[in-house]
C-alpha cells in the first residue's frame, strides 16, 4: 500500500465494511470455536480439523487486518464533490460507443470496487484515464491490445446513494 489516497465510492466504503464486520462478528467468532473444539478431540499435530482451523483462522486475520488498513487509508469520493458533472471524474458512469456502434457502460471506481464484468472499472487503468475530463459527444481514439478504437461518449452520469 502506497503513500497515494486509496479513493473509494460510499457504495465501496459501505461493502468493504460490511464485510468487515461480517469476518468479525460472525466467520472469525465460529472458526474460533471450531479450532476449539478441535483442540478438545486430544492430539492437535494430526487432527486436520484443528489444522484447517487454524489455517482459515489465519486467513480471516489477514482479511481483517487488510481490510482495516484499506478502510483507513480510504478517502470516500462524493459525486457531489464535483462542480462539472458534465465531465467525468471518478464515479462517473459512461456510455460509450464504438465507430461499429458496440456500446459499453463503464463506471470509474476505486481499486477495491473493480467488477469488470459489471464494467466497473479502477480510475487508474488504460481506459478510465483516457475518459477522465471528457465531455458527453467528446470522441477520442483509444489503444487497445488488438489496435487502436474510435470511441464516443454518449451519456454521463452520476449516482448519488
Amino acid at each position: 500500500m502506497s503513500g497515494e489516497p486509496n479513493y473509494i465510492t460510499r457504495q465501496g466504503a459501505r461493502r468493504l465494511q460490511e464485510e468487515l464486520v461480517e469476518l468479525r462478528t460472525k466467520q472469525r467468532p465460529k472458526v474460533v470455536q471450531d479450532v476449539a473444539d478441535a483442540a478438545a478431540q486430544g492430539d492437535r499435530s494430526e487432527n486436520a480439523e484443528y489444522i484447517y482451523g487454524k489455517k482459515k483462522l489465519r486467513e480471516i486475520d489477514r482479511r481483517i487486518h487488510f481490510l482495516t488498513k484499506r478502510l483507513e487509508s480510504a478517502r470516500v469520493v462524493e459525486p457531489t464533490d464535483r462542480p462539472d458533472v458534465e465531465r467525468v471524474f471518478f464515479g462517473a458512469t459512461v456510455h460509450i460507443e464504438d465507430e461499429d456502434g458496440k456500446a459499453a457502460t463503464y463506471t470509474i471506481v476505486g481499486q477495491d470496487e473493480i467488477d469488470t464484468p459489471r464494467g466497473r472499472i479502477s480510475y487508474k487503468s488504460p481506459l478510465a484515464r483516457t475518459l477522465l475530463k471528457r465531455r458527453e459527444g467528446d470522441s477520442f481514439t483509444f489503444r487497445k491490445p488488438a489496435g487502436e478504437v474510435e470511441l464516443t461518449i454518449v451519456s454521463i452520469r452520476y449516482e448519488t446513494d
